[in-house]
């Protein structure tokens, strides 16, 4: 990409831009408000991307308006992202890259979500070990995060580790972006919030979490350690009247910094394993943390033998997750399809359920399997007139079975187990 080298009072290269655009380009993100898409910009991408450029360096590019997206979230509610436009995604991906370089050296060991080389498994295989060491956790709620982010305190966040003046700048104004919602009416933000779905959004927010909880642990409970995945939390405490303590100064803590915990979703709970007295009067005894549930479960030692002990897996919502997505794909309609198709079109995702879910304990998926081959069974029933003469799905799952056993690696989980 050639673009016109002039003096600028800010440090943005024409290569910062363009490595933006291939890092937005491989998400394959959909439009923002102006309707461009990442297409648009491949089939010009000077015309795009020298006037990024050319208002990042400059000081002159303000945020364009971000359009408001609501999904539902496992509880019922919904949660509000907000979808910034192709090319704001660009540049805030410069802006985010070059604070990265910053504040990572600086993060707290603790920190997992939305950073280079870390990952959800990494958290919850911490949590996992210190649930064996520490007999008490306190499972956290940040009540809607990502709304009630003060505006002044997030800048007074972000000066603790820059004063590089176009970073600030450019911050500000993005907190500040406006809203547009599906009717087109804009709404401005101008005290509290971030969007989330921005790319800067969650490099704010462990900016903003460092500086309000991370380093205050340190300072004030340094022999608590815990687990933080962007606005989730785990702390894990030796007993439950230090756990109580240590509740109340953080949700003080918060409030000082104009946050909340949600009063149902924060709760103490105890982990009962072996060789920890059994406390029947304590109302939780097990917790979810990324999409795993954590509770006393049976396990199998190296040695062969059966224990009682405290760890993960899948949870409950989310198998309920994956049995309403594959209701929502309606695969068992696809009868235009032989199997061998069907198993490509299906396989990427089943391998993403398997690898992401299947690291802890990876026979509680099989409820999420039941039913996707139940729905396999559908399928055959639905596509093969032999069976459907018959009236009944039986004989379509017996088929089914048979082709398990020959073609054991059709489907990612049959090669598990797994089998109709």
């Amino acid at each position: 990409m050639n673009l016109e080298k002039k003096s600028k009072p800010y440090p943005i290269t024409e290569e910062q831009v363009w490595e933006a655009y291939k890092l937005v380009k491989g998400k394959g993100d959909t439009p923002g408000v102006d309707g461009i898409s990442i297409d648009d910009i491949s089939r010009n991408p000077g015309k795009h991307l020298y006037p990024v450029w050319n208002r990042l360096a400059s000081g002159s590019y303000f945020a364009p308006a971000v359009k408001r997206h609501e999904i539902f979230k496992e509880d019922g509610s919904k949660r509000t992202l907000g979808i910034p436009t192709i090319k704001d995604r660009i540049a805030q991906t410069v802006i985010a890259k070059e604070l990265e370089l910053i504040v990572e050296p600086r993060f707290h060991n603790n920190s997992f979500g939305y950073r280079p080389n870390r990952d959800a498994h990494q958290a919850i295989e911490q949590a996992r070990l210190n649930c064996w060491k520490y007999a008490w956790v306190i499972d956290m709620d940040i009540k809607g995060f990502f709304d009630n982010i003060d505006h002044g305190l997030m800048i007074r966040a972000l000066r603790y580790f820059t004063n590089e003046k176009h970073i600030i700048l450019y911050a500000k104004r993005w907190l500040k972006a406006p809203i547009q919602l599906k009717d087109g009416t804009l709404i401005q933000n101008i005290e509290k919030g971030t969007p989330q779905g921005g790319v800067i959004s969650p490099v704010l927010a462990n900016i903003f979490l460092h500086v309000v909880f991370d380093k205050w642990m340190d300072l004030h409970y340094p022999d608590c350690p815990f687990e933080r995945y962007a606005d989730d939390v785990i702390i894990h405490v030796k007993n439950e009247p230090y756990a109580r303590q240590i509740l109340k100064e953080v949700r003080q803590r918060f409030v000082e910094c104009k946050l909340e915990l949600h009063p149902e979703k924060t709760q103490i709970v105890y982990c009962n394993r072996k060789g920890r007295r059994k406390r029947k009067e304590v109302k939780h005894q097990q917790f979810y943390f990324l999409g795993f549930t954590f509770r006393p479960r049976k396990l199998m030692t190296k040695g062969g033998h059966l224990m009682y002990g405290f760890s993960p897996a899948i949870s409950r919502k989310r198998t309920k997750r994956i049995v309403a997505t594959c209701q929502k794909l309606g695969f068992h309609r696809w009868t235009h399809l032989d199997i061998h198709q069907l198993s490509k079109a299906l396989s990427s995702k089943i391998r993403g359920w398997i690898n992401y879910y299947g690291k802890f304990h990876f026979t509680e998926m099989k409820r999420a399997f039941l039913h996707l081959n139940r729905r396999l069974a559908k399928w055959a029933f639905n596509k093969y007139k032999r069976f459907k003469r018959r009236k009944t799905v039986y004989y379509a799952r017996l088929w089914l079975r048979q082709v398990s056993k020959n073609y054991q690696y059709l489907f990612p989980h049959w090669k598990f187990g797994f089998t109709p």
